[in-house]
């Protein structure tokens, strides 16, 4: 496997998923120096997309996690996740729909370790927070009260996809379209910012680095 991270001054990046990986693999086709793939869903497709890269994998479930410790917290695996995490050293972390909510066991690890974390959610800023953003958004749009949902890549903080916004990219919806419809195009739109905005961080902690030097 050819040495990504050359090309980004020996940054590392982290990719954390749950799913099928489509927007991993948009990650993996901009050759982007990914190093460490983990997911918190061991059948996650994701795992199989980042093996063909050759790129390390790791699973690590909550479900596991409290059966192998009983009486443990969703703290406390949130805090042996960002252990597991920064163990592998990381210049940036990207949330590639990565179903977890994180705590502040989880984020204040790497913010001691000044590791920015990136997550890409399928709304615009303050609208549709959480899960099924987009089945929302349709809904919403379908009682006449939006005529565009959207997408963004955000920091992340301890307020659900609250965090300062790097890419915001509007979806419209259109005459006729199905749940599957606004879905395919909210996708096609994810698998660009997630690699622009991913590009543009490591560009960042790049030009830091030199300026550290």
């Amino acid at each position: 496997m050819t040495d990504k991270t050359d090309d980004y001054g020996g940054l590392k990046l982290a990719v954390l998923i749950s799913g099928s990986g489509s927007n991993l693999q948009a990650l993996i086709d901009a050759n982007l120096p990914i190093t460490y793939v983990l997911s918190n869903r061991k059948a996650a497709y994701g795992l199989e997309r980042a093996a063909k890269a050759s790129i390390p994998t790791d699973v690590f479930s909550l479900f596991a996690y409290n059966k192998a410790n009983p009486g443990k917290t969703r703290e406390d695996y949130d805090t042996a996740l960002a252990e597991r995490i920064l163990a592998q050293k990381p210049d940036l972390v990207v949330l590639a729909g990565f179903m977890h909510i994180l705590s502040e066991s989880f984020l204040n690890p790497f913010a001691a370790a000044n590791v920015r974390i990136l997550n890409l959610h399928p709304a615009l800023p303050g609208e549709f927070d959480g899960a099924h953003a987009i089945d929302r958004a349709y809904d919403a749009y379908k009682q006449g009260l939006i005529t565009r949902t959207g997408c963004m890549i955000h920091e992340v903080v301890k307020e659900v996809d609250r965090g300062q916004p790097l890419l915001i990219k509007e979806v419209p919806f259109q005459e006729g379209d199905s749940l599957a419809d606004i879905e395919e195009r909210i996708h096609q739109v994810e698998h660009v910012i997630i690699v622009e905005a991913t590009k543009q961080a490591l560009q960042t902690l790049k030009e830091q680095k030199v300026g550290q030097a």
